[in-house]
C-alpha cells in the first residue's frame, strides 16, 4: 500500500511540474544571461575551445572565460579566466590574453594536462591584438600600438617651482583621426607587427614607420614571413577605405607589397599548400557603401582575381577547404547567416540552409567544422557540423537552458511587404506570449543603426522583453541595410534619411492591416542610425504616441567635424563649407518644428561616434517648442547606452517609463 501511494505521489509531482505555467522574460533574467563566441577546434579535431561571457553584476561588467568541450558535446568544462584563446599547432598548449604584470593585457600560455598556473610570456606596455601561432609553434605574432614623437615640442618654459601644482599639460594633436569611440583620444603612434617566443622573452618589432598594420595578420606557410594589411603610402591618413597586403620577413624585416589594387584588402588566409592567399577585398568607389568580394592570388601577390563575382553579397571569415580545392566563407543575407563555398573558377554554392544565424569559425583537416549559432528562440550557442553532411548539425552547448526552459517566449513571424515605390522590404514581427489575434496590442517599431546593418533572426533579448510586456514588436531592414545586395545597400547614397522612412512606414501599415494593433498606442525608437531615423520620423509624422531618439545624429553640419574620424565627410557630395545645403536638407533638426510626439533622448556622456552635442541640440530645440521631452545622459558610456550591465537594465527601464508616461495618443499622463 505504501508503494502504491509513493508511486501516485511521484506521478502527481511530475504532472504538476509539467503543468506549471512558464513565466515571462524579464530584466531580472538578464543578470543570468550568457554568450558564446570564438569556437576553435583542436588540431586533432576532437575538442572545441570557446569563449563564454557572463555578467558580473557586482562589478558592473561582462566577464569572459575560456571553456573546452569535446566535439561530441561531452565534458563541457571551464578552462580558465581569459579571452582570445588560440590552440598551438600541436594542440599541447593554449595561448590567451588577460590582465597581467606589471599592468594591462598580457599574453599567457597554458599547457593542457599540466597542473599549475599559466605562464605569462610577455610584459608589454600596450595591449596586443590579433594573436597567431607560427606554423612550428615556436612564436606568437601580434600587433601592438607603438608611440611616436609629439608633433610639437614645448620650448622657452621656465622651470616648474618645487612643489608647484600646475594644470595638466595640453594635448597636442596633428592627426586627421584623433579620437575613437570606446577608446577616447588616440595615443600618437601606429600599430606595428611583433613576434614573441612561445616560451617567453622580449617581443621583437618587425614593422615600423608612420603606418598602421591591421589587427588581422597571417603567417606564411614556411613560417618565415607574416602577412598584414596596411596602406604604406604618403598621406595614408587621408586615404579612404584603402589598404593593401604586405609581407614582412622575420629574418631581415624586409617588407614587400603584394597587392597594389584600389580598395581595401583584409582577412588573409594562406592555402594548405602555401601556394595561394585568399582574402576579402572591397571594390573602390566614391560611394559611402563599398562592395566587398572574396578574392585570391598566388603567394607572391600575382594573379589576383575575384572568385565570388556571381554572389551579390558580402563574404566573411574565409577558410580554406582542407584539400585546398576552394574557400568556405560566411554570408549574412535576408536576415539569415549560412556557410558558402567558392572554387578557383569562381563558382559559388550555398553549403548550409536554415532560418538561423550560423557563423562557421574553424575547419579541421578532416572536414569537421565548428560555428556559433542562434535562432529566434535560442541565444548564441556552439554548433558542430561535418562538411561531408553539413545539414546534420549538432548543437554542442545550451548555455542559457537554465533560463529558457522556464520562459515562455513570443513567436517571431517573418513578413515581406512593398514600400511606397514598390521596393520589396523584409521584416519580422515578435508577438506576445499567449497572443490573441482578436485583441488590440501596442506596437513598438525598433530601427537598427549603421545605417549599413542588418536585423536578423538571431535571438534578441530586447524584442522578447517588449513581447513579454504584451507589446508587438516590428523590426525591418529598410533600404541601406546589408544582406540584400549592393544596389539595395547603396540606395541611400546621398539620400539618408529619406526613402528609408517610406520603407519603415509601409511596414507599420502592413502590421496595422492585420487588425490586432491599437493605432493610438504605437511607439518608435532606435539608436545611432536608428536614432537618426527616429528623429526624422517624428519630424515627418505624429502617428506615434511616444518616441525615444537614442545616441543620434540630428545635425549633419555640426556632426561631420566632431565625430571620431573624417570618413563621414565623404557621405555628402560637397564639404559643408563649400555647400551646406545637402547637410541641412538631411538633418532631422531642420524639421523639429513639426514634432508633436513626446520624444525622449538617451546618449552616453562619452560618446565620440555621435557626440552628445547632437542629442543636446535636438533636446534644446524640442524644449523651445514645448514638446514633451527628457534627456537621459548615461555615465561611463561611449556610443550606445548598454556597455555596462547596469546601463542595459536602465536603458530598458527608461524606455518603459517613457512609454508608460505617454500610453496613448489620446491620453497623456501629466507630470
Amino acid at each position: 500500500m505504501k508503494k502504491t501511494i509513493s508511486t501516485a505521489v511521484a506521478c502527481l509531482l511530475i504532472l504538476t511540474l509539467f503543468a506549471q505555467e512558464k513565466e515571462r522574460l524579464s530584466l531580472e533574467h538578464y543578470t543570468d544571461y550568457e554568450w558564446t563566441s570564438s569556437p576553435q577546434l583542436s588540431p586533432d579535431g576532437t575538442q572545441i575551445l570557446y569563449s563564454r561571457s557572463w555578467i558580473n553584476l557586482k562589478d558592473d561588467k561582462r566577464e569572459t572565460d575560456l571553456w573546452i568541450v569535446n566535439v561530441d558535446g561531452t565534458m563541457n568544462r571551464y578552462f580558465l579566466n581569459g579571452s582570445n584563446g588560440r590552440w598551438s599547432p600541436d594542440g599541447s598548449r593554449i595561448a590567451f590574453t588577460r590582465k597581467g604584470e606589471p599592468d594591462g593585457t598580457q599574453i599567457f600560455i597554458k599547457y593542457l594536462g599540466v597542473e599549475g598556473e599559466p605562464t605569462q610570456i610577455t610584459k608589454l606596455e600596450k595591449s596586443p591584438s590579433g594573436m597567431k601561432w607560427s606554423p612550428d609553434g615556436n612564436y606568437l605574432a601580434f600587433t601592438m600600438h607603438v608611440d611616436s614623437e609629439a608633433p610639437l615640442q614645448l620650448t622657452g618654459m621656465p622651470k616648474k617651482p618645487k612643489g608647484a601644482k600646475w594644470t595638466e599639460a595640453p594635448r597636442v594633436i596633428d592627426q586627421v583621426d584623433y579620437t575613437q569611440d570606446r577608446v577616447g583620444f588616440l595615443e600618437r603612434g601606429y600599430r606595428q607587427v611583433f613576434i614573441v617566443p612561445a616560451e617567453g622573452g622580449t617581443a621583437r618589432q618587425l614593422t615600423d614607420g608612420n603606418w598602421n598594420a591591421s589587427n588581422g595578420i597571417e603567417w606564411s606557410h614556411d613560417g618565415q614571413h607574416i602577412l598584414f594589411s596596411s596602406y604604406r603610402k604618403p598621406d595614408a591618413e587621408y586615404a579612404r577605405r584603402q589598404s593593401n597586403i604586405y609581407s614582412v620577413s622575420l629574418n631581415n624585416k624586409e617588407i614587400n607589397e603584394l597587392t597594389t589594387r584600389e580598395g581595401g584588402e583584409y582577412a588573409m588566409r594562406v592555402s594548405p599548400d602555401g601556394k595561394y592567399i585568399a582574402f576579402i577585398g572591397s571594390i573602390w568607389t566614391k560611394n559611402f557603401y563599398h562592395d566587398q568580394k572574396l578574392m585570391m592570388m598566388k603567394a607572391d601577390g600575382s594573379d589576383v582575381k575575384v572568385i565570388s563575382e556571381q554572389l551579390d553579397q558580402t563574404p566573411g571569415g574565409p577558410m580554406w577547404a582542407p584539400d585546398g580545392s576552394g574557400i568556405y566563407f560566411n554570408v549574412r543575407e535576408y536576415g539569415n547567416s549560412n556557410l558558402y563555398f567558392a572554387d578557383f573558377n569562381g563558382s559559388t554554392k550555398k553549403v548550409t540552409e536554415g532560418n538561423h544565424m550560423l557563423s562557421v569559425n574553424d575547419i579541421s583537416p578532416n572536414g569537421q567544422a565548428v560555428a556559433t549559432w542562434s535562432d529566434p528562440n535560442n541565444p548564441s550557442d556552439i554548433m558542430a557540423l561535418d562538411l561531408k553532411s553539413p545539414q546534420e548539425m549538432e548543437r554542442i552547448t545550451h548555455v542559457n537552458k537554465d533560463i529558457l526552459d522556464f520562459i515562455k517566449l513570443g513567436a517571431v513571424e517573418e513578413l515581406w511587404y512593398k514600400s511606397k515605390d514598390g521596393k520589396d522590404i523584409q521584416g519580422w514581427i515578435v508577438k506576445p506570449p499567449d497572443f490573441d489575434a482578436s485583441k488590440k496590442y501596442p506596437l513598438v517599431l525598433r530601427i537598427h543603426g549603421g545605417p549599413h546593418g542588418m536585423y536578423h533572426v538571431g535571438f534578441n533579448y530586447n524584442f522578447q522583453l517588449h513581447a513579454a510586456q504584451d507589446q508587438v514588436v516590428l523590426y525591418t531592414n529598410p533600404r541601406g541595410s546589408t544582406g540584400y545586395g549592393y544596389d539595395f545597400a547603396n540606395a541611400i547614397q546621398n539620400a539618408y534619411p529619406g526613402n528609408d522612412y517610406d520603407d519603415l512606414m509601409a511596414g507599420v501599415d502592413e502590421v496595422l492591416s492585420k487588425g490586432y494593433i491599437d493605432e493610438n498606442k504605437m511607439y518608435v525608437y532606435g539608436g545611432s542610425g536608428g536614432g537618426v531615423l527616429t528623429s526624422w520620423i517624428v519630424g515627418q509624422t505624429d502617428r506615434f504616441a511616444a518616441a525615444s531618439v537614442n545616441y543620434p545624429v540630428t545635425n549633419w553640419f555640426s556632426f561631420v567635424g566632431t565625430t571620431d574620424g573624417a570618413g563621414w565627410y565623404y557621405n555628402f557630395e560637397k564639404y559643408p563649407w563649400e555647400d551646406p545645403s545637402e547637410h541641412i536638407k538631411r538633418s532631422p533638426l531642420m524639421y523639429v518644428g513639426n514634432v508633436k510626439t513626446p520624444t525622449m533622448l538617451m546618449c552616453g556622456e562619452n560618446d565620440l561616434r555621435t557626440p552628445i552635442s547632437q542629442t543636446e541640440e535636438y533636446y534644446q530645440a524640442l524644449k523651445m517648442n514645448k514638446v514633451p521631452t527628457v534627456m537621459v545622459r548615461f555615465n561611463d558610456e561611449f556610443h550606445g547606452t548598454s556597455s555596462k550591465p547596469s546601463n542595459f537594465l536602465r536603458t530598458f527601464g527608461y524606455l518603459n517609463a517613457w512609454f508608460e508616461k505617454h500610453p496613448s495618443k489620446e491620453e497623456v499622463v501629466k507630470p
